[in-house]
């Protein structure tokens, strides 16, 4: 086990260096004059100089890469914001990291929600109606965008039912939370729940669920103990891949819903030209995706040792 771990944590590393210097190179790839993005094309000569030492930009491309893993990466600042002397990119992302986290685990607890019962009760009773309907109902979350799903919601429940808060009302709680969370992990719970289902249909076939049956188990502990605990092993890596999935998911939602967090930030970063904001949450994002599928594939390792060998 101790081989797969430093094996697992070395690709991660690997990863992780090559989407710093994507990202990068990528950023400063862009056409157009950042300064004349941010200042205008009026502001004076001496504003635009400081902003652009600020900006690093007239280093080279090799000096400034050095400078940004010496200075932003190793120490954890991420950057420093040149329109706020004294704030760092990461201070911003502490502030905007709770309003996303929050989110993201209110949407995996609805995508557990709806993805386990349905999962379940198809594979018991496969080709019933039961089974038809979680089918459509698992098509219809993978083909609906949250982009148009998150308005639909909102134009049902927050202006024609009037139940649940508008997002311009300010309202913080989780009320305020249950339309964001059912966007997000409508999609997520339709992946899981077809998963769910061929991994459930496949133990049930198995040899030892047939015996267990023969001895007179309750159905309800052949299900629940013996069957759905040998069938999470797939489902565990489709969990852990859809959980990082839903911080770049997030960010759309977050902008639909107009809601404070990393996606927000994110796209503020890239209407504002400000290099370092998008640096810190591209990768701060994939670091977190990266880190999940670590932990991922660590908890797959440790459930089938046959992986450990592979």
């Amino acid at each position: 086990m101790s081989s797969y771990i430093l094996r697992r944590f070395f690709t991660s590393a690997l990863v992780i260096l090559g989407v710093v210097t994507l990202v990068f190179f990528v950023v400063r790839a862009v056409p157009g004059d950042p300064v004349a993005s941010i200042l205008g094309e009026e502001a004076l000569e001496v504003d635009k100089q400081n902003l652009r030492e600020c900006l690093r930009l007239d280093d080279s491309l090799a000096t400034q890469y050095v400078r940004f893993w010496r200075e932003d990466i190793l120490t954890g600042t991420l950057g420093e914001l040149c329109d706020d002397r004294g704030a760092t990119v990461r201070d911003r992302l502490v502030e905007a990291l709770p309003y996303t986290a929050e989110l993201a685990l209110a949407a995996l607890l609805v995508a557990l929600l709806i993805a386990f019962p349905l999962g379940v009760a198809a594979a018991l009773r496969p080709y019933s109606w039961i089974d038809n309907g979680a089918a459509v109902l698992a098509l219809a979350g993978v083909a609906i965008p949250n982009f148009w799903l998150g308005p639909m919601l909102l134009i049902l429940f927050s202006v024609t039912l009037s139940i649940l808060p508008n997002p311009g009302a300010g309202v913080v709680g989780l009320s305020a939370l249950v339309l964001p969370a059912l966007t997000l992990g409508s999609g997520m719970s339709a992946k899981l729940t077809r998963m769910l289902r061929s991994s459930m249909l496949e133990v049930l076939g198995q040899d030892y669920i047939r015996t267990a049956r023969a001895k007179g188990v309750r159905e309800s502990v052949v299900v629940w103990k013996h069957a759905l605990r040998n069938a999470l092993t797939p489902v565990v890596t489709v969990l852990g891949l859809q959980f990082g999935a839903l911080l770049t998911g997030a960010i759309i939602v977050e902008k639909v819903f107009a809601r404070a967090g990393v996606g927000t930030l994110l796209l503020d970063g890239i209407e504002q030209r400000s290099y370092a904001i998008v640096q810190g949450c591209v990768l701060f994002i994939a670091f977190t995706y990266v880190t999940v599928n670590l932990i991922t594939d660590l908890v797959y390792g440790w459930l089938d040792p046959r992986v450990r060998y592979d």
